[in-house]
């Protein structure tokens, strides 16, 4: 048995294998039945935003790039496992590259990091629309917005560095079995035969600080909204105001409840079996519910989706 504090050289496997979400294969066909339909729905609902968001020109807001932009994380993001996870549900066994092992935590991470960022971005967007709407798309310039898009992009590109090269440079000598079905940094740590102390506190202070930043920035953001809108005059103001707001969140409240539960705990309350669960949801069933809730309660969506599918339907000289 290879001790805790091994220090030879580092070990690197040529590949790796996935566990996956349950090794009973009566129960893998059903889950990609079940899993294939949400992942094309996320894909196609966020793509379609994207989109949405292009051709509609009364669209062409601050606000909606930033959905926009969102949309295409999710879309990036989920697609960096999901569809290698419902392929892996229909073979006996999974496998994945040690590099491409690598490649794939960079790349969520990042992603999944930058969303957050994105997120607080969003809350700011928000006040500023609430609190002085004639003067919003001149305070919310394209150049700030475009800053903002890079500080999240460059957040979430730092973060997934340093998760990565710190997770790699350990030697995974004691199995190649990696208990989950991506390349997530607390199944990675479990097979290291090295000290993963640091890991751990590099996890835990990065994600520490990512989430801590953006929460405060979202909640400094709505505490501002709530006196502006308790100030407005207007119920349809303030209609308005809670409509856009409650889809925002709602976005929050899933993602950070999530991700909060997966790394801000410390490595011996770890259940890698029950943390699957919870990797299904921000990976799969998060970036699938995200258009929905963005288009389901927000009206300009609604009649932009309307009016692209009145041109497409019935294109004419009539159909603005």
């Amino acid at each position: 048995m290879i001790p805790e504090n091994f220090t030879g050289a580092r070990v690197a496997p040529a590949e790796f294998i996935l566990l996956g979400i349950t090794d009973r294969r009566d129960l893998r066909l059903t889950l990609f039945l079940i899993f294939l339909p949400v992942y094309l729905v996320g894909l196609l609902g966020n793509v379609g935003m994207v989109l949405l968001i292009r051709v509609e020109t009364r669209l062409h807001t601050p606000m909606y790039f930033f959905l926009a932009n969102l949309s295409l994380l999710d879309a990036c993001y989920s697609s960096a496992i999901s569809p290698k996870m419902l392929v892996d549900l229909l073979l006996p066994h999974a496998t994945i590259p040690y590099v491409a092992c690598a490649l794939q935590m960079f790349v969520f991470a990042g992603l999944a990091d930058a969303e957050c960022c994105l997120l607080a971005a969003m809350a700011y967007d928000r006040y500023v629309a609430i609190r002085n709407p004639l003067l919003y798309t001149t305070a919310m310039s394209r150049r700030l917005c475009l800053a903002l898009l890079g500080a999240a992009g460059l957040g979430g590109a730092l973060s997934a560095f340093v998760h990565t090269t710190f997770t790699f440079r350990l030697s995974f000598c004691r199995s190649r079995e990696v208990n989950s079905f991506f390349c997530d940094i607390p199944p990675l740590l479990a097979i290291s035969c090295n000290d993963t102390s640091l890991n751990e506190l590099l996890l835990f202070a990065v994600c520490g600080f990512i989430q801590t930043a953006t929460v405060l920035v979202i909640t400094v953001s709505y505490g501002f909204i709530a006196a502006a809108v308790i100030r407005m005059r207007s119920a349809e103001g303030r209609r308005r105001a809670a409509a856009t707001c409650g889809s925002h969140l709602t976005a929050v409240a899933m993602l950070y409840g999530t991700l909060i539960f997966m790394y801000l705990r410390p490595s011996s309350s770890y259940a890698l079996n029950t943390d699957k669960m919870a990797s299904v949801f921000y990976t799969l069933v998060i970036p699938a519910l995200n258009p929905l809730i963005y288009s389901l309660r927000n009206k300009e969506v609604k009649q932009a989706l309307r009016r692209t599918w009145s041109r497409l339907c019935c294109p004419g000289p009539g159909h603005e």
